[in-house]
């Protein structure tokens, strides 16, 4: 190997650790309120609205994050094609890292009143903006180092990176649930990790400030002025698409992590830390087969591996409910591991596919937005959804139906995109036309 070459692998070493370990820090950020939404906002944001009220509020405020995050991924995407991968991926860290941790510091309703669910709603949408930003930026700091044959497999780490802050998040609650009697934790423990992310924050400010720009970017002139209205208007078509085949997969998490957790505890009388137990079981099962279909992928094709996955979670929809309804711990694990599991299947090939699909010059707004917007409607709205279904219903087994015509719609959109898999950056543009490697204009 020579010198050129060794640098080129250290690149790619630096850009995948920095991709894990900042998404595991902006992801851990992120889902901590989807922790505290389940377990402790209800009462100390908005009391007083009943046990189904108090829910239906803080999963609102959660949903505001994820109206947010398209708007990150203009901002940033702007930027980030305009200016480069690597300052705006500081940027959106330390938006996300103060913004969590000033929610840590937010007095509840019963000192401001209703001042304090107005600052959780704007420090929210901080949060939203900020992770809008930051996983299309993560993705191109892989793809555009990674050798198309193996850029499933280095996109793995990032996909990790959720898991690990998934990890995290719930580990930490869960530590402090068996730590602390239920007084303390809802008076003053559940504010701890929110406050430890200033920490982690710094870390990976140290990790990715010592990065290089990627060789794509460097490579690509003229930059676009303005990069949303290109995608907009030559690329909208792989947008709608793209965002349309990844929703199952955030509902499926949301609906697994997020409200799962609230139902078993609030409807089906099973203690949270039960639950949580089994979900921080079932993400080191997410975690392998996030490997093992992004790795995959670059063989299989990053199309076909997504089809195959989304058909697997029509099916595990249908069954997940009805288990988790039986109150029978063993079975319970089953429902809630095994869609962590097939979760994995689903966004392991994401990181690889999304960039695959826009040349460079707009790489990072389109990805960005086309990942952001399908959490629109398969994060946001879904644990909305699922309570309301529950609560006209009686039970959440409808929830399972909304799922599956999620995931219908999934391999429709799927279906229409072209397969990506092997090609090298820039090769495919939404499969409408074909552009020169380095992803410039064809008149270049």
């Amino acid at each position: 190997m020579d010198a050129e070459d060794g640098g080129r692998a250290g690149q790619l070493r630096r850009a995948a650790a920095a991709a894990l370990i900042g998404t595991a820090i902006e992801f851990y950020d992120f889902f901590l309120y989807g922790t505290a939404a389940a377990l402790v906002f209800g009462p100390v944001f908005f009391p007083g609205l009943g046990g189904v009220g108090a829910l239906l509020a803080a999963f609102s405020v959660y949903a505001v994050a994820f109206l947010a995050r398209p708007l990150g991924a203009v901002v940033f995407g702007h930027f980030g094609d305009r200016v480069g991968r690597r300052a705006t991926l500081v940027v959106s860290l330390l938006l996300m890292g103060l913004s969590t941790a000033l929610v840590g510091l937010l007095p509840g309703f019963g000192s401001w009143g209703w001042w304090a669910p107005v600052a959780l709603v704007l420090l929210r949408v901080c949060q939203g903006v900020g992770l809008g930003g930051e996983w299309g930026g993560a993705a191109l700091l892989i793809a555009e180092n990674a050798p198309a044959g193996r850029r499933g497999r280095f996109g793995a780490f990032l996909q990790l990176g959720p898991t690990a802050g998934f990890v995290l998040a719930n580990g930490v609650f869960l530590a402090l649930q068996l730590a602390l009697d239920e007084r303390a934790f809802r008076a003053w423990g559940w504010r701890l990790p929110f406050l430890a992310s200033l920490g982690l924050v710094a870390v990976g400010l140290f990790v990715r400030l010592r990065l290089e720009e990627t060789p794509l970017f460097r490579a690509d002139e003229p930059r676009e002025r303005a990069p949303v209205v290109e995608v907009v208007r030559g690329h909208w078509r792989t947008v709608v698409l793209g965002a349309g085949a990844i929703t199952v997969g955030y509902a499926l998490f949301y609906l697994t992590t997020t409200y799962a957790l609230a139902y078993a505890a609030t409807g089906l009388g099973v203690a949270s830390t039960v639950v949580l137990s089994m979900l921080l079981v079932g993400a080191v099962g997410m975690g392998a087969t996030v490997w093992v279909s992004a790795s995959r992928s670059d063989g299989w094709g990053r199309r076909r591996t997504l089809c195959w996955a989304t058909a697997l979670a029509a099916g595990w929809s249908l069954l997940l409910f009805p288990l988790v309804e039986t109150v029978r711990r063993p079975l319970m694990f089953v429902a809630l591991a095994g869609a962590l599991v097939v979760l994995g299947c689903l966004m392991g090939p994401v990181a690889a596919f999304l960039p695959e699909l826009f040349p460079t010059r707009v790489r990072y707004t389109g990805a960005a937005l086309t990942y952001n917007l399908g959490g629109v409607v398969g994060g946001a709205t879904t644990p909305l959804v699922a309570t309301r279904l529950t609560e006209a219903y009686g039970t959440a087994q409808p929830v399972g139906w909304y799922l599956t015509g999620l995931a219908a719609v999934a391999l429709g959109c799927l279906r229409l995109l072209p397969e990506t898999g092997g090609a090298e950056l820039g090769a495919v543009d939404g499969g409408r036309r074909r552009v020169p490697v380095l992803g410039t204009d064809p008149a270049a």
